[in-house]
């Protein structure tokens, strides 16, 4: 073959093979993994008001969870409750008003996790304290008081709930609802309260990540 020739073909070749290759890395399938489990973490706070004993209470909790395919939450929540009950202790010679701090497993399934207004049902089990402090203590801000182990009885939660739950974008979301708390018996004196059951209303706000996975992949055409 002459020289001319080969270098012809050679040169058809190298072409060829440029072209497929470059057909190869330009051309792509695109699909959507929306249907693979995506997770996400989060740090909340929420506020509200309830009532213990028919009285008032103020209510503040933290919650650390992970979101497994914004359909179910697993954390921890740590709850704390003041309850104005102005009971009169007659071994202190004072009114006292109600305290409480517990937490512990925070699970919570969610419903329409794909539209903008979601429905949820959050449930915290748990432990905590129960104690009383000096109704002073509401009044004045630079009132101290010195608590000991023997101030508090120990108390076990169970507070079910209904949230609506507000997607703002991917790592904000704002919830909005109501929960009932059952807890065990306790003994401290004065006696009058034997159970911090009760209903209470609050809203939180969420920040995180609740969608970690990539929507979309590219995948080289064969």
């Amino acid at each position: 073959m002459k020289p001319l020739q080969f270098n012809l073909l050679l040169f058809l070749f190298l072409s060829a093979m440029c072209s497929y290759g470059q057909e190869e890395t330009d051309e792509y399938l695109e699909f959507n993994d929306r249907n693979n489990v995506v997770h996400g973490v989060y740090v909340g706070i929420h506020m509200g008001l309830g009532e213990v004993e028919n009285e008032r209470a103020y209510l503040g909790g933290l919650k650390i969870a992970y979101v497994a395919n914004q359909q179910f939450e697993v954390g921890f929540a740590a709850n704390f409750l003041y309850s104005e009950q102005d009971i009169f202790n007659n071994t202190l010679s004072r009114y006292e008003d109600l305290i409480a701090v517990y937490g512990g497993l925070h699970l919570e399934p969610i419903l329409f996790s794909k539209k903008r207004i979601n429905l949820s049902f959050p449930l915290l089990l748990g432990a905590g304290a129960v104690g009383y402090v000096d109704a002073k203590y509401r009044h004045d801000d630079n009132f101290e008081e010195e608590l000991t182990e023997d101030d508090f009885d120990e108390v076990f939660v169970a507070e079910p709930g209904i949230n609506a739950l507000f997607n703002i974008s991917r790592y904000l979301q704002l919830e909005a609802g109501v929960k009932y708390r059952f807890s065990s018996k306790i003994e401290l004196p004065p006696t009058r309260i034997s159970r911090i059951n009760g209903f209470s209303a609050g809203i939180g706000i969420k920040v995180g990540i609740f969608n970690m996975g990539r929507n979309r992949y590219k995948k080289n055409v064969q």
